[in-house]
C-alpha cells in the first residue's frame, strides 16, 4: 500500500512508498483511511524540528471505515465510520495520568505520525479503545478534524471557562485558532480576532465564522481596538494561539485586571514575559495541551449532535500524491486545515 512516510533523521526526507498492508492482530481493528489532515506537527517532523523516530508514516488526525476486527474485538465491527485517537498508540496505562484519562502526560507516551506509524496510508491497525464510532450525521471529512477540535473543547469548556458576554481576544488564526473561535462563539462572547499580514485568509475566515472584529496587528493598533471593544476596561479573556512573543505581549496587554489568560500556542523557546502585569492585574493563568479521554467523547458527541459546524475550516482536500502541495499551503498560510485523501 502507499504511505507518506519520513524515511531517514534529517530535514526532508518524506516521500511517498509502497509498505506492507499491516495485518490485524487479535486485539486490532483495521481502518482504511479516508482522510488525514495535515498538521503543524507533520510540518515539523519534516523539518526534523520535533521529535521523531523514522522510518515513520505520518499524520495523527484521521478518520475511516473498519473494514476488519481481531478475534478479542467486543465492539468494533466492520462497516464502522470511526475517528481515530493516535496519540494514545503507546502508553504505560498505569500512571496517575493514563489511569484518569489524562494520557498526554504519559512519560512513556508515543503518538502515531511521529513515534509510531501513522494514518497517511491506505489502512492501519489500531487497538479498539482507538477508534470512536461516529454519527450518520457526521462526515468523515468532519471525523478527520476530531483531534485538533478536541484541542479546542479542552481548552474552552474544560480548561478556562467562557461565559455568555465575555468579550475575547483570540490571538492566532490557525486551524487550533479558528476552533477555538468557533467554540467561543458558540458561548455567547463578543471575540476579536488577532493576526498578523501573512493571517489575511484566515482572518477574513475568522470574521465569516462570527468574530466581532478582526485585526492585523501589522496595520492596525491591536490595543486601541480592544479600548475601543471594551470601553477601555480590557477583554476578559485572552486565548494565545500563535506562540509569538509578540503575541503573548500583546494578549497580558489587552487582558482586564482579574481577567483570565490562556496559553494555546507553543512558542518552542524562552520568550520574555510581563510578569509584572500577570501580578498587579491579579491575571488568572491558564495552559492547555492536547485533550483527555473526556475531551474526545465531548468532541465526538459535539459533532453528532450538529450544533456546531467545523467544516469551513477545511480550505483544501488533496489526494495523498499531493502532499507537498499541501504542505505548502499549511506553510504558506494560504490554506487552514488542509486534508489528504488516503483510500486507494
Amino acid at each position: 500500500m502507499k504511505a507518506l512516510m519520513k524515511t531517514k533523521p534529517g530535514v526532508g526526507n518524506v516521500e511517498i512508498v509502497e509498505v506492507p498492508e499491516p495485518a490485524c492482530t487479535p486485539t486490532g481493528v483495521k481502518v482504511a483511511v479516508k482522510y488525514g489532515g495535515i498538521c503543524g506537527t507533520d510540518l515539523h517532523v519534516y523539518k526534523d524540528t520535533f521529535p521523531n523516530n523514522p522510518p515513520v508514516i505520518l499524520c495523527h488526525e484521521f478518520a475511516g471505515t473498519v473494514v476488519e476486527v481481531g478475534s478479542q474485538v467486543k465492539q468494533a465491527k466492520p462497516g464502522d465510520r470511526v475517528a481515530v485517537l493516535g496519540s494514545t498508540m503507546v502508553k504505560c496505562g498505569t500512571c496517575e495520568h493514563c489511569t484518569q484519562g489524562y494520557y498526554m502526560f504519559c512519560s512513556a507516551r508515543r503518538g502515531m505520525g511521529h513515534g509510531t506509524n501513522g494514518g497517511f496510508a491506505t489502512y492501519v491497525v489500531v487497538r479498539e479503545d482507538m477508534v470512536y464510532r461516529i454519527a450518520d450525521s457526521t462526515t468523515l471529512e468532519e471525523a478527520a478534524l476530531v483531534e485538533p477540535f478536541a484541542v479546542a473543547v479542552q481548552a474552552v469548556n474544560e480548561v478556562t471557562g467562557f461565559s455568555v458576554g465575555d468579550t475575547v481576544l483570540l490571538s492566532g488564526p490557525g486551524p487550533i485558532g479558528l476552533l477555538c473561535l468557533i467554540m467561543i462563539l458558540a458561548h455567547g462572547c463578543k471575540v476579536i480576532v488577532a493576526g498578523a499580514g501573512a493571517d489575511a485568509e484566515r482572518l477574513a475566515l475568522a470574521k465569516r465564522l462570527g468574530a466581532d472584529a478582526v485585526v492585523d496587528v501589522g496595520a492596525t493598533d491591536l490595543q486601541a481596538v480592544v479600548d475601543r471593544e471594551t470601553g477601555g476596561t480590557g477583554v476578559d479573556i485572552a486565548v494565545e494561539c500563535a506562540g509569538a512573543a509578540s503575541s503573548i505581549a500583546s494578549c497580558i496587554k489587552a487582558v482586564k485586571s482579574r481577567g483570565k489568560y490562556l496559553q494555546l500556542g507553543i512558542p518552542g523557546k524562552a520568550v520574555p514575559v510581563d510578569v509584572d502585569s500577570i501580578i498587579f492585574k491579579g491575571l488568572q493563568i491558564y495552559g492547555s495541551v492536547g485533550h483527555s479521554l473526556k475531551t474526545w467523547d465531548r468532541a465526538v458527541r459535539i459533532l453528532g449532535q450538529g450544533k456546531v459546524d467545523i467544516k469551513p475550516v477545511i480550505s483544501h482536500i488533496l489526494p495523498l500524491e499531493r502532499w507537498r502541495d499541501g504542505f505548502d499551503l499549511c506553510e504558506q498560510k494560504r490554506g487552514v486545515k488542509v486534508l489528504l485523501k488516503c483510500d486507494a
